[in-house]
C-alpha cells in the first residue's frame, strides 16, 4: 500500500497528543477502508500507535466489521435513488469527531480533503468473512456530477456530527491522486472546526481554482460551511506565502465537464 495515498501515523500521534491533556475518555481510530482495513491499519503502523498511547484508551476500528450503519439515498447513474450505508458510528451524536485528512490530487473531484475524506470513508462494504460481496462506495462513481452532489448529500447528514478537521499538508500529493501520485513538499497543517472552510484554505494552498471542486461549492450552497475565502479568519501564515501550485490529475478536462449543460435528458418539457 502507499503510505502518501494515507493518513500518516504521524498526523494520528499529533492529535492525540493534543487529547492528551484535554480528553481522559475512549479515542477510536475508525476507518471502513475498500480492501482489508485492519491489514491497512497495520500497513501504516496505526496499530502502533494505538499501542504507544498511554494518555487515552485507543482501540483501531474496523467500520465494515462492526456492520452498523444508517441508509441514505443518493443518485446512481441514472439519476435515480440508490441506498447506501453509513458508518453509523460517525453519525452517532455522543461521539466528537475528527477527521484527519491530507492534500491531495483526485481522478473524479479535482481534490480530495477533509469533507471528501470524511464522506467516501463513511460507506460500508461486507464484513470480513462474508459470502457476499458488495460495496456501498460504488454507488458515488455513476457519473461526474452525481459524484459532486452525492457527496454533498453525504456531508448533509454527517455535518451535524462533525467536530474537527486536520489536514496534514507536510506532504501532500499531486498528479494522478488519489493512489498514484507523486508528493509535495507543502509543509503545511490545517485545522477547522468548519470542515467547507478548511477544505477552501486547502485548495487555495494547492493552488486549484476553487470554481473546480463542485462538491464543495455544493456544500457551502447548502449551508454546510463557509467557502467565501473574504469571509475566513485565517489565523498563521498568509496563504500566499504557502502556496505550492499543484499538478493536477491528467483527466482533469473530462473532471471538469460536471461545469457544462447536462445533455444526457431532454432540457425541457411540458
Amino acid at each position: 500500500m502507499n503510505q502518501l495515498a494515507a493518513t500518516n501515523a504521524d498526523t494520528l500521534r499529533g492529535i492525540l497528543d493534543y487529547l492528551s491533556t484535554r480528553f481522559k475518555g475512549p479515542v477510536f481510530i475508525a476507518e471502513s477502508s475498500a480492501g482489508d482495513t485492519m491489514q491497512g491499519f497495520e500497513n501504516f503502523k496505526y496499530n502502533r500507535v494505538a499501542s504507544e498511547t498511554t494518555s487515552n484508551n485507543v482501540s483501531l476500528l474496523d467500520l465494515n466489521a462492526e456492520a452498523k450503519y444508517e441508509v441514505l439515498p443518493v443518485l446512481d447513474e441514472n439519476l435515480h435513488l440508490t441506498p447506501v450505508r453509513l458508518a453509523a458510528r460517525l453519525l452517532d451524536p455522543e461521539a466528537f469527531v475528527i477527521s484527519a485528512s491530507i492534500l491531495k490530487t483526485h481522478n473524479v473531484v479535482v481534490a480530495t480533503l477533509g469533507i471528501k475524506n470524511m464522506c467516501l470513508g463513511a460507506p460500508l462494504h461486507q464484513a470480513p468473512g462474508e459470502s457476499k460481496r458488495w460495496n456501498d462506495t460504488r454507488e458515488y462513481h455513476g457519473g461526474v456530477r452525481q459524484t459532486h452532489y452525492d457527496i454533498m448529500l453525504t456531508a448533509q447528514r454527517m455535518a451535524r456530527n462533525w467536530n474537527l478537521s486536520v489536514i496534514d499538508g507536510y506532504e501532500g500529493m499531486e498528479g494522478n491522486g488519489p493512489a498514484s501520485g507523486t508528493p509535495v513538499a507543502s509543509r503545511v497543517a490545517i485545522a477547522s472546526t468548519d470542515f467547507v472552510a478548511a477544505d477552501r484554505v486547502g485548495v487555495e494552498v494547492m493552488g486549484v481554482n476553487p470554481g473546480w471542486p463542485g462538491y464543495l461549492i455544493y456544500c457551502w450552497q447548502a449551508g454546510i460551511g463557509q467557502y467565501d475565502i473574504r469571509q475566513l479568519d485565517i489565523i498563521g501564515e498568509n496563504i500566499t506565502t504557502v502556496r505550492k501550485p499543484y499538478k493536477l490529475h491528467g483527466d482533469l478536462d473530462r473532471e471538469l465537464q460536471w461545469l457544462g449543460p447536462m445533455q444526457e435528458v431532454p432540457p425541457r418539457l411540458g
